[in-house]
């Protein structure tokens, strides 16, 4: 049958099986919009209160439901809105598809009004890209982007229409979407039974857990083979209920703001188990130091994440899900008590601390463990507000912690919490942010109120940019230049204004009652929690720094006296 470009970007999202796209309008992509006007009833369309928040959107439902996430926006200021969330799902391997509008074919590379090269502006920041002039290739190109998204090591894809194309008619016809198989060709005999001598010769051996084996959903393979040779799990924030918080094997995060049992294990293992983790410098410190007792086996399904920032002694490059499940089958028990013993004697020794008489990041965190039981999606911002969620809320399940981790995006979490929300409309939903970047994108709670989506904001307020202000404190002098917030901004107003529900906690005993009430009403909440402006996220290593020099507020205290 002849269709329109408009009507066919529309038939290709329904062959896809999309039911939610995040987004805003504008002339060059009114088109689409007005056939979206027109399947409302098949393809629910959330009108963010700014482009960044739906391409934040699109991910954190990528994220949370393991599908891809849609996105759209117009030409020009539009288009460029997305940017910055495109990048964030690129550098965190998260599959979303952006659709922009351009200007008409005639009009290209004349300055047109609102017109930008968006497809030669995120091309080093897409898996890949397309901008499509011809209607006869766009049905093709739409799916095409979806499968690259999805296949391989995910990835954020932009497809690029000129208006002319949406307008213009050519033939349709309904193709199955193909199937997307896991990467098992790679994954080589030699490098299993590599593998399997190692673990069989291993003394101490540590499990390192990364974010491929959440997108792999290998987090029952991870189990398996930790509980099978008797290893300790650590993990990176990307890795983060890939392996069970709550597990006695779990010995938390690795790295920077990693626990010392996590950070002094690998530093004493003597094989480390790497399942999809790219080695970050957040995560090795001082790479030449990273790990220098152990033998280090890296399983990945990129080959290009090999020796990149660590040198490993074996890899074996494929589906972090099908690698596991051949090496389960092949390894051998093993028993390794002493090693557990000293494990268990380290998280014994070094558990993660707080003060305990005042309101403080990390004590709001376990009450939001606490009350949700464990249960809940948690989206973050960045900052000491991620650090605090990554360390005390266990999360027991994969796509249940959601963060910008490779960018590091302040602003991400609001749009990313609604599309998690939408996604998984069964789960409570928690943002946790720093005053500072909930400013970012704040004005998502309009959005967040307009279609009444349920989610909570927890509010981290100490009134600085918290992790900056840590720094300045630690290696700048305590000159803190330019971030201090102590203005006259009120978020309780200002959700309200919105039209969702505003509330202040500055008590310890309030903090429960609060996360109750913003649960029980099924509506937007902000809760505006008042901490200091000086608490610290502990333990920390320096940059630049081996692991093993992990300290925390103890260890300052002593070589300050």
């Amino acid at each position: 049958m002849q269709l329109t470009g408009a009507e066919i970007v529309i038939e290709c999202l329904k062959e896809q099986g999309v039911d939610t796209v995040f987004g805003y309008p504008g002339g060059t992509i009114l088109n689409v919009y007005d056939e979206l006007y027109k399947h409302s009833g098949e393809i629910k369309h959330i009108l963010t209160s700014h482009e960044q928040g739906a391409s934040h959107a699109a991910d954190g439902y990528a994220r949370a439901t393991g599908k891809v996430g849609v996105c759209m926006a117009t030409s020009g200021p539009g288009a460029t809105n997305l940017v910055t969330g495109i990048a964030t799902a690129y550098m965190d391997s998260i599959p979303i598809v952006a659709i922009t509008a351009n200007v008409g074919k005639p009009l290209l590379g004349r300055d047109s009004f609102q017109e930008v090269d968006i497809a030669g502006i995120t091309m080093p920041i897409t898996k890949h890209n397309f901008i499509v002039k011809d209607v006869e290739v766009l049905a093709e190109t739409i799916r095409r982007a979806f499968y690259i998204a999805s296949s391989g090591r995910p990835g954020p894809v932009l497809v690029d229409i000129t208006k002319d194309v949406t307008a213009n008619k050519t033939e349709y016809e309904y193709q199955r979407p193909e199937e997307v198989t896991r990467v098992k060709d790679t994954i080589q005999d030699e490098d299993i039974e590599t593998a399997v001598r190692m673990i069989r010769r291993s003394e101490k051996p540590f499990i390192f857990v990364g974010g491929g084996a959440v997108l792999s959903g290998a987090s029952k393979e991870v189990a398996e083979l930790a509980r099978k040779i008797q290893a300790p799990v650590c993990d990176s924030l990307m890795g983060k209920g890939a392996f069970p918080g709550e597990d006695i094997l779990y010995t938390g995060m690795l790295g920077m703001h990693g626990t010392k049992a996590s950070n002094f294990g690998v530093t004493h293992c003597d094989l480390l188990i790497t399942i999809g983790a790219r080695f970050s410098d957040r995560v090795t410190g001082n790479a030449a130091r990273f790990a220098r007792r152990a033998e280090i086996l890296q399983i990945d399904i990129d080959p290009a994440e090999i020796n990149k920032n660590v040198m490993v002694d074996s890899s074996i490059i494929g589906d972090v899900k099908e690698v596991l499940q051949i090496l389960n089958q092949r390894v051998e028990e093993g028993k390794h008590e002493s090693w557990l013993a000293e494990i268990e004697a380290l998280k014994g020794k070094y558990p993660l601390k707080y003060e305990a008489e005042r309101l403080t990041g990390p004590y709001v965190i376990e009450e939001l463990y606490r009350v949700t039981k464990g249960e809940a999606i948690i989206t973050t911002e960045v900052g000491q507000n991620q650090m605090w969620a990554a360390q005390f809320y266990k999360y027991k399940e994969p796509r249940t912690f959601i963060t910008s981790g490779g960018l590091g995006t302040m602003g991400y979490g609001l749009g990313a919490s609604l599309g998690a929300k939408m996604g998984r409309p069964e789960k409570i939903v928690v943002n946790v942010a720093g005053d500072g970047c909930f400013r970012m994108n704040m004005n998502e709670i309009a959005t967040a109120a307009r279609y009444n989506i349920p989610i909570i904001q927890l509010v981290l307020n100490n009134h600085v940019l918290g992790m900056v202000r840590q720094w300045q404190t630690l290696f700048y002098g305590g000159r803190y230049s330019a971030t201090v917030l102590n203005d006259q901004v009120d978020f309780v107003k200002l959700a309200e204004a919105m039209g969702a529900v505003g509330m202040r906690v500055t008590k310890r005993e309030e903090v429960a009652s609060a996360l109750e009430k913003a649960i029980a009403l099924g509506r937007p909440v902000v809760i505006d929690c008042i901490i200091d402006s000086d608490d610290k996220v502990f333990p920390m290593v320096p940059a630049g720094a081996p692991i093993e020099e992990v300290f925390d507020a103890e260890d300052l205290e002593k070589k300050n006296s």
